[in-house]
């Protein structure tokens, strides 16, 4: 365990993870760990077997491709910390190829479902110009909830409509907004911004005490705006980030801008979105086209 900890402790240190990363960094090697104990192995005594054994269990398991791929992630980049501090000389789990992923393609609002949500966006209340901004700034910049949360007064610039965040791995990029959102932005600055702010805040996104939103809160405004828009779905923050990306392809976007104004770091990551495209391509063609409906 002293090993585990160790790495988990370099992990929120030096690479400075998140703690929803590090929980599963920790879920995933408290888990290898029990597996070694089971069948009597140390965990700094193993040998190629041993990773088969363990791979074969986890599919005995019935655990899906994409989480196999996460756990042996996270254990491979284990012993590659042991390597490294020269604990190890090799690491076991580096001869062991991640199963290919299942292709996962995200859910997405279409234009008549992400119009309603819209339509019932106001400035009738303070609240409701915040609630607002958020909406349209998580559609426009395709930004994370986290980075959303995060965004201070003074990274945003208004002439150039551009907004600075950091995202995953302390990493700063630049997003843009449009018209919509720098109108929004205005109403929210000049009246609710200063109703909200009364602990002097570096923040955009304030709750009533004047505190940072919570990226919980932001979850429960979205439902919100999704039940007054009585519409029959289950969306989050993360769907609105999808349908920015879906949108932005379908539209001319080129996969290589779209992979910066999110933040991925592979462009392997943003490619999941042309499978996105080329379906709705089928689905419209099967319906629109006179031999494809017969």
């Amino acid at each position: 365990m002293k090993y585990i900890e160790k790495y988990l402790d370099y992990l929120k240190v030096v690479k400075k993870y998140s703690d929803k990363t590090l929980l599963s960094y920790y879920d995933d090697l408290i888990e290898y760990n029990e597996f070694l104990g089971n069948n009597f192995k140390n965990i700094l005594n193993i040998d190629i077997d041993i990773t088969k054994e363990y791979l074969k269990y986890l599919y005995e398991r019935g655990i899906n491709k994409n989480s196999i791929s996460r756990k042996l992630s996270s254990i491979r980049g284990f012993y590659n910390y042991l390597v490294k501090e020269e604990i190890l000389t090799s690491s076991p789990f580096n001869s062991i190829p991640n199963p290919k992923k299942d292709l996962y393609l995200p859910k997405f609002l279409n234009d008549k479902e992400l119009n309603k949500i819209f339509s019932v966006c106001s400035e009738n209340t303070p609240s409701d110009e915040r609630d607002t901004l958020i909406i349209e700034l998580l559609y426009a910049t395709g930004i994370r909830v986290s980075e959303l949360v995060n965004i201070k007064v003074k990274d945003i610039d208004r002439t150039n409509k551009s907004i600075k965040v950091l995202g995953k791995g302390d990493k700063e990029r630049i997003v843009l907004y449009n018209n919509h959102t720098s109108r929004a932005l205005d109403i929210y600055l000049n009246d609710a911004y200063h109703i909200f702010n009364k602990k002097n805040s570096e923040y955009l996104i304030l709750n009533h005490n004047g505190g940072k939103l919570s990226d919980r809160y932001v979850r429960m405004i979205i439902d919100k705006l999704v039940r007054k828009a009585n519409l029959d779905i289950k969306i989050s923050p993360h769907t609105i980030r999808h349908t920015f990306a879906t949108d932005m392809l379908e539209e001319g976007a080129d996969l290589m801008t779209v992979k910066e104004l999110l933040g991925h770091e592979s462009l392997n990551t943003t490619s999941i979105y042309t499978h996105i495209t080329n379906e709705q391509i089928k689905k419209t063609y099967n319906m629109a086209h006179p031999r494809a409906k017969k």
